[in-house]
């Protein structure tokens, strides 16, 4: 392949070809031209590094020169007297007049490189250093200067020195316990970090165990009275093993699955009826309910959770608190709500009797509960705390203040002051 010369070189530089030519760019020229740089047996092997891609090489004679020179300084400091002073004479002749001759070019590049770049910055720093020392001696304030050096008490700044070496490892003390500190959250943080892992594997293995256990090879809902038990059991020991946000977990599972909806049942097997609709009929006089959950959340920990659509009727919730929760559209009807907390909650929707609220009312121990009036449907909200509950409608406001008695009245945003109370104390 033939290369067209470039009408930018040289003249000489085309006119004289070189043997065996590799082309490097030259780092340093502003116009990037390609320099042709000699290699093979006729390059010299002392090239200087600083010469980057130029043709710059030591004649043989003067590496000789060099290479003798300083045998002859060296041997001349073994053999001493008159022999070797001359010895050492001529070595340091030789030596000074090849190596300015070999140096010279680069010394006066060097010296020309200084005109560019950052040198010329620190020589004026430099300079100015200097000027203002020379200023300060020629207006007399070294002087002072050096009286005050002779009479300093290097003791006291000692003393001070020591000062600062206790404030010093005062500082690396107090960095210590900062570092051990953040080390301790860290450690904290990640240990939280996987308490949740596990705590969601453990709430994962709950479900598909209680999903296998009630439902058949079918898909549909096959619950034997010993497999209600079990899962029960199953239900109480997780409700007990995990923190609030677990349980509310749960809790969702458990009531869009229709496991906690008492459910009408055959009256031979026990099995649960279709409502025809594509799921299955609900019973809430003599339906039976997967999972009771009975008194497995009294006094749990149920604050700042998502419980909507969740089904906690006929559930045993005293001394719970389930403040700052969301509750829109929660079934809370026959719910025992005694001492219960429900502080800046959102119970939108949320479902406290059936029927009217005027013929309402909570959940006895010896009367069935009537549906279709509400009698005995309600939950039971006596000294439960309702203060800044969030969307409470007119009728739960009716319902919660003639019976919650006067501790659950006084906490009813809005007041009490036009309902009677029917609980009498």
């Amino acid at each position: 392949m033939t290369m067209e010369p470039n009408q930018d070189l040289p003249p000489a530089r085309l006119e004289s070809p070189q043997p065996l030519l590799t082309t490097e760019i030259d780092q340093r020229g502003a116009e990037g031209l390609v320099r042709p740089t000699p290699v093979g047996p006729s390059a010299s092997l002392f090239a200087y590094p600083w010469a980057q891609g130029r043709d710059v090489a030591t004649p043989p004679l003067v590496v000789l020169g060099l290479i003798g020179s300083i045998v002859l300084i060296t041997i001349s400091f073994f053999l001493g007297g008159w022999f070797g002073t001359i010895m050492l004479l001529i070595g340091t002749i030789v030596a000074l007049g090849l190596s300015l001759q070999v140096l010279a070019p680069q010394l006066k590049e060097y010296f020309a490189n200084l005109l560019t770049g950052n040198a010329p910055l620190f020589l004026a720093g430099t300079a100015l250093f200097a000027g203002l020392v020379g200023g300060l001696k020629l207006v007399g304030v070294d002087r002072p200067i050096a009286v005050w050096y002779a009479q300093a008490n290097w003791n006291a700044l000692g003393a001070l020195g020591e000062v600062f070496g206790a404030l010093g490892q005062i500082m690396i003390a107090v960095i210590a316990v900062y570092v051990a500190w953040r080390q301790y959250v860290i450690s904290k943080d990640l240990t939280i970090q996987q308490n949740t892992i596990t705590q969601q594997q453990t709430i994962d293995a709950y479900f598909q165990g209680v999903s296998e256990l009630v439902i058949d090879d079918e898909g549909l809902l096959e619950d034997w009275p010993q497999e209600r038990a079990i899962a029960e059991g199953r239900t109480a020991a997780i409700l007990a093993s995990v923190d609030a946000l677990g349980r509310a977990k749960v809790l969702r599972f458990l009531s869009r699955a229709r496991l906690l909806s008492p459910l009408k049942r055959d009256q031979r097997l026990g099995r649960p009826i279709l409502d025809g609709q594509g799921g299955y009929a609900e019973d809430r006089l003599y339906g039976v309910r997967v999972i009771d959950l009975g008194i497995m959340l009294a006094g749990a920990d149920l604050s700042k959770t998502d419980l909507r659509w969740s089904d906690l009727s006929d559930a045993n919730l005293i001394r719970s608190n389930i403040s700052d929760c969301e509750l829109v559209k929660a079934n809370l009807a026959r719910t025992i709500l005694v001492s219960a907390t429900l502080r800046n909650s959102d119970i939108n929707g949320a479902r406290f009797f059936y029927g009217k609220v005027e013929t309402a009312s909570p959940r006895s121990r010896v009367e069935p509960p009537d549906y279709r009036t509400g009698a005995h449907t309600g939950a039971v909200v006596e000294n439960t705390d309702f203060t800044n509950v969030e969307d409470l409608s007119e009728e739960q406001r009716q319902y919660i203040c003639a019976w919650g008695g006067t501790k659950t009245r006084a906490t009813v945003p809005g007041g009490c002051g036009d309902i009677p109370n029917k609980l009498g104390r």
